[in-house]
Parts: C-alpha cells; sequence; structure tokens
C-alpha cells in the first residue's frame, strides 16, 4: 500500500509545474481535435461500408479504425511535443504519453486480428474493447516502470482464509489465466467442431458427440490448468465437489437431469439433427442438439427448445429413427347410392399419380364399414420422405380424389338424421 500511494504523490507532483501543467494542456487539446476528427472519420467509414461489402475491404478499413484514434492521437501529441520543445520546455510527460499510444494502437490492432482469425463467438466480440484495455493497461504500467510497485502492492492486498492467503494479486492472475485459457479452450473446440461436421465418416449424431465431448473436455482442462497456473492445490477441489453435489441435490437436479440426459441422447443416437420427431403437441424437425435442450423448427419456422429431460423420460416419435418409410392413411366415406369398388379404383389412382408415394409397398385401399351416412372408405399409401411434410401429401391425394368423384358422379355424403314428430294430445 505504500508503494502505491509513493506512485500517486510522484505523479501528481508532476502537474505542479508549469512544463507539466502545459504538457497536460497539450494532451487535452490533442484528445479533443482527435475527438471531432473520430467523429468525422466514424461517419466516411459507415458510408464506405454501406456501399462497398467486399469483406477484404471491410477488414482493412475496420482494422484501420482500431488505430485511428491512437495514431491521431500521436502525430498530434508529438506536434506539441515539437513545440514546447522549441521553447526549451521539459517534456517528459509527453515522451511518455507517446509510447503509451503507439501501445494502444498495437494491441487494439492484435486484439482485433486475433478475433477475427480464432473467431471465438459473439461472445468476445463485446469483450473486445474491454480485452484491450486490460492488456494495454498492463503494457502501459510496464512502460511507466510501475508494474512492479503496483504488482506488490496487490501482493499486500489480502485475506487470510485458515492455512491460505488470498490476495487481489492472486485473485487477478486466476481470472487473467482461466479466460486466456477458456478463449484457446473455445477456439480449439470450434475447430475441431468444424472439421468433425464436415467429415463424411461419422453420422451426424456421432458428429455432434464428438464436439460437445471435446468441448466439455477442454473447457474443463482449461479451468483446472488455470488453477494449477496460479498454486491452487487441485486436492482442495474435494471439498468443493461434495458442496456442489449437495447443490445439484437441492437446487440444480433439473439442470444436472438436463445435462445428462443430453450426453445419453448424443451418444445413444436416437435421436439426431435432421429427424423428424413428435414429441406432445410438438412436431418438427430437429434444427441441433445443446447441452440443456434441443431445438425443433416446426412448419411454421418457430423453433421450440425441449429439455433433454423430456425426451428421455416421455414418449417421443421418431419419423425417421431407422427407417424413414412410413404409412399415411386418408379416410373417405361415400354414399350408399355409388359404387364403392369403382370409388376405391378411383383412390387407388389418384394416389398413384403422386410423386412422393411409392409402390412398393403399394398403396391399398379397404372397406371399413357401412357408417351411418355412408360407407367408410380408408386409402393406405406409404411414404420415404416425411422430413418433407406428411399433411401436404395426404392434402394433394384429398385433391385428386375430389377431382376424381367430381368427374365420375360419386357423391361424399354429409351427416343425416331423421326427426319424428310425434303429436300429441
Amino acid at each position: 500500500m505504500d508503494t502505491l500511494l509513493t506512485i500517486l504523490k510522484d505523479t501528481a507532483a508532476v502537474f505542479t509545474t508549469i512544463s507539466g501543467s502545459a504538457q497536460l494542456a497539450v494532451i487535452i487539446i490533442a484528445g479533443f481535435i482527435t475527438w471531432l476528427l473520430q467523429i468525422r472519420w466514424g461517419r466516411f467509414l459507415n458510408q464506405i461500408l454501406a456501399d462497398h461489402k467486399s469483406r477484404s475491404l471491410g477488414f482493412t478499413l475496420k482494422s484501420i479504425d482500431r488505430i485511428a484514434f491512437p495514431v491521431s492521437l500521436f502525430l498530434l501529441v508529438m506536434l506539441g511535443r515539437i513545440i514546447l520543445e522549441q521553447f526549451d520546455w521539459h517534456v517528459e510527460l509527453l515522451k511518455i504519453v507517446m509510447p503509451l499510444l503507439l501501445s494502444l494502437a498495437v494491441v487494439r490492432l492484435v486484439v482485433y486480428i486475433l478475433r477475427k482469425a480464432l473467431r471465438p463467438g459473439r461472445a468476445i466480440k463485446a469483450w473486445e474493447n474491454i480485452i484491450g484495455i486490460i492488456i494495454w493497461s498492463v503494457v502501459a504500467l510496464h512502460i511507466v516502470g510501475w508494474l512492479p510497485g503496483i504488482m506488490k502492492a496487490m501482493d499486500e492486498l489480502g485475506i487470510t482464509v485458515g492455512d491460505a492467503r488470498i490476495t487481489l494479486l492472486a485473485t487477478i492472475k486466476l481470472i487473467l489465466s482461466i479466460g486466456f485459457l477458456l478463449l484457446v479452450s473455445m477456439w480449439l473446440s470450434r475447430t475441431i467442431e468444424s472439421r468433425v461436421m464436415k467429415s463424411q465418416h461419422f453420422d451426424p449424431g456421432m458428429r455432434v458427440a464428438m464436439a460437445k465431448v471435446s468441448k466439455f473436455f477442454l473447457v474443463t482442462l482449461a479451468i483446472l490448468v488455470g488453477l494449477n497456473s496460479v498454486g491452487i492445490d487441485l486436492t482442495a477441489l474435494t471439498v468443493f465437489g461434495g458442496a456442489l453435489g449437495v447443490g445439484i441435490g437441492f437446487g440444480l437436479q433439473r439442470i444436472a437431469s438436463n445435462l445428462v440426459s443430453g450426453f445419453i441422447l448424443i451418444f445413444d443416437r436416437s435421436i439426431k439433427p435432421g429427424d423428424v420427431i413428435s414429441i406432445g403437441d410438438s412436431f418438427g424437425w430437429v434444427e441441433g442438439l445443446h447441452a440443456r435442450y434441443i431445438v425443433v423448427r416446426n412448419r411454421d419456422g418457430v423453433e421450440t427448445l425441449i429439455p433433454n429431460e423430456n425426451l428421455v423420460t416421455s414418449e417421443v416419435i421418431n419419423w425417421s429413427y431407422t427407417d424413414p418409410q412410413i404409412r399415411i392413411k386418408i379416410p373417405v366415406q361415400i354414399s350408399y347410392n355409388d359404387d364403392p369398388e369403382k370409388a376405391m379404383q378411383i383412390m387407388l389412382d389418384a394416389s398413384r399419380a403422386n410423386s412422393r408415394v411409392i409402390n412398393d409397398p403399394e398403396p391399398a385401399c379397404r372397406l371399413l364399414e357401412f357408417a351411418d351416412s355412408g360407407i367408410q372408405l380408408e386409402l393406405r399409401v406409404w411414404i420415404t420422405d416425411p422430413q418433407a411434410g406428411v399433411a401436404n401429401v395426404r392434402s394433394d391425394i384429398n385433391l385428386a380424389i375430389w377431382r376424381a368423384f367430381k368427374e365420375n358422379n360419386i357423391t361424399i355424403p354429409y351427416p343425416q338424421r331423421d326427426v319424428h314428430l310425434i303429436k300429441t294430445t
């Protein structure tokens, strides 16, 4: 703490002199001019990006945007330094600010290029500026020579828990090391996932399984290595593991159940991306398998998130589990005044005219019963692509039957009821 106070006193003493005040004025004026230039540059950049959709041009302009502010400020500060030197004023502060600005430009550019190259995800994109500031702060403290003193001061701030001492410096090291290792692990997992998903040697379910397992393994390894890198004894995690087990038993049971169920679905390959499933009132195509849920997209384009636990504990219809071939039943009723054999032949012809109906097994038509209002018939056809929809096939065949019945004067009856009126005296 005394070291940190000494650094702050020395810094404040610089600005009490006339030359220090002049140098501070140069920095403020240069910053204001740079801010105005940055506004005009931002408008110009947005206009160029809107008019040109080239990825290479966009990458170049955005790279320039990352260094435009510090480089512009550096040039203006350098101009102010030259002016002050003409009057034999001290410029020690400006000599320190200039390398700080150059290092800021380099750090921002490198962080941006690494993010574009590694493609770690949208979350890192939102944290790009914060990550750049943290890295630059360490570099800046090293340039001005304050880093050892500040590290010593942070090491003095801490608390003692049992035989262990937790300091501010150790905590920051832990956060930074785990954050960096997590970033690397996420990049590696994304790379592995992209390679696995493109491989033709594995089925879709196995690809998802390999991607999820590799991600889980890499993230766990990153956390353990990060803890070990700052000197934390991993055997102490046994106590934490016991506490975590109690937490899962009480409050995290459903979350843990969904996570375990997700791995069960992945490894037993009962549900894969692209399958057509029905669970409860939900029917649609499996868009993706995630750690806690699956995404099912229905015909309306609505995506439903179904917890993995529901798929393990509930009855699920997988229309494309082993054999995508399914049978569709189409009930039709005709009048008692019509010839059922002729109607059945018309229905068979209408089904064979549909391109999605297969001939093996052949379509079949059955007379089921003599109902109250008419003769009940049922057409049974087979298709091999339920993922393309079932209702649309039934609709097309029903329309073909309707047209053929109209041409052949076959009537589809409506419900009939006889009402007897009894006159009482």
